[in-house]
C-alpha cells in the first residue's frame, strides 16, 4: 500500500510539473486564434472560432516569412559550424596529448568564464573594420566564437569516456586520424551533439541583443528582433503577437522532438556491434 501511495505522488507530482510547463504553450496558441478584444477580456479562456485570419495577417503585414528564414540560416548555421569544430577541437586534446595540451584546454574555458556581451564595443568595431556590420554573416561568427567553449567542454569530458581501443582498433584498419573520429567517434556521439545542439539553438534562436545590435535593415530582422514591430507605443496587437511567436515557436519544438530521441540512446551503443 506504501509503494502504491508513493507511486501515485511520483505521478501526482509528475503531471502538475507537467501542466505547469505545457499550459503558457496551450494559452498561446490558444491566443493566436483568438482576436485582440476576446484576448484583453476573456485572456484565459478559449476562442469563439478557429480562424487562421491571425496568421494570414502577422505572414503580410510583419513579414514573419522573412524573419524565419533569417532566423533558420542564422541558428542552423552557427550550431553546425559549433558541433563541427568544437568536437573537432576536443578530439584532439584528448587523444593527442601534447605539451601545450592543458593551456589550450584552460584557454578555451576562458569563454565560460568571460561574457562576450562585455566586449560588445571592441566587437562592434571589429565588424565595422570588417565591413560585416548589418549582415547575418556578423551573427554567425559572434554565436559560433560564443558557443564553442562550452560546447568544447562537453565534448572533452564525453570523450574521455570513450576506451582508447575503439581509436587503435580502427588504426589497426587503416584509419587515418580524421577517419576514426568521423567513422569511428562521430556515430557515438549523439547525445553529447543533441544536448549541445539544444542548448545553443534556443540560445541563437531566441538570441534579442546581438542582432539589435548588429543589425539596421529590417529585411535582415530575426525573430526576436522583428516581433518588436508589433509593440506601438499606444496600442499592441496581441492577436498577431501570439501567431507570430506561435509560427516562431514550431520549428524549436520539432528540433527538440528529433534530438531528443538521441538521449534515449545508450553512449556506446555502436561500439558494440
Amino acid at each position: 500500500m506504501t509503494a502504491r501511495l508513493g507511486q501515485f505522488a511520483k505521478y501526482l507530482v509528475l503531471l502538475v510539473f507537467s501542466f505547469l510547463a505545457l499550459y503558457p504553450v496551450f494559452l498561446m496558441i490558444a491566443s493566436s486564434f483568438k482576436t485582440n478584444l476576446e484576448i484583453l477580456t476573456s485572456p484565459l479562456g478559449l476562442p469563439a472560432s478557429l480562424s487562421l485570419e491571425n496568421y494570414k495577417l502577422v505572414w503580410e503585414k510583419v513579414n514573419v516569412g522573412a524573419y524565419v528564414w533569417n532566423s533558420v540560416y542564422v541558428s542552423g548555421l552557427s550550431v553546425l559550424l559549433i558541433l563541427f569544430l568544437s568536437s573537432l577541437a576536443a578530439f584532439y586534446l584528448s587523444r593527442y596529448p601534447f605539451r601545450w595540451n592543458p593551456y589550450v584546454l584552460f584557454f578555451f574555458m576562458l569563454g565560460l568564464m568571460l561574457p562576450m556581451k562585455l566586449a560588445i564595443l571592441p566587437l562592434y568595431m571589429i565588424m565595422l573594420q570588417l565591413k560585416l556590420l548589418d549582415t547575418l554573416t556578423s551573427l554567425v561568427i559572434l554565436y559560433v566564437a560564443g558557443g564553442i567553449p562550452f560546447a568544447v567542454f562537453v565534448f572533452y569530458g564525453f570523450f574521455k569516456t570513450l576506451p582508447a581501443e575503439l581509436d587503435q582498433s580502427a588504426r589497426l584498419d587503416g584509419c587515418n586520424g580524421f577517419q576514426v573520429y568521423w567513422k569511428i567517434i562521430l556515430p557515438l556521439m549523439k547525445p553529447p551533439l543533441a544536448t549541445v545542439g539544444i542548448v545553443h539553438l534556443i540560445g541563437v534562436w531566441n538570441d534579442f541583443f546581438y542582432p539589435l545590435i548588429f543589425l539596421k535593415s529590417e529585411e535582415l530582422s530575426t525573430i526576436p528582433l522583428g516581433v518588436l514591430t508589433l509593440f506601438g507605443e499606444y496600442d499592441t496587437e496581441w492577436n498577431l503577437l501570439f501567431a507570430s511567436l506561435t509560427l516562431s515557436s514550431l520549428p524549436m519544438i520539432v528540433a527538440f522532438l528529433f534530438a531528443s530521441k538521441q538521449f534515449i540512446e545508450g553512449l556506446t551503443s555502436g561500439a558494440i556491434k
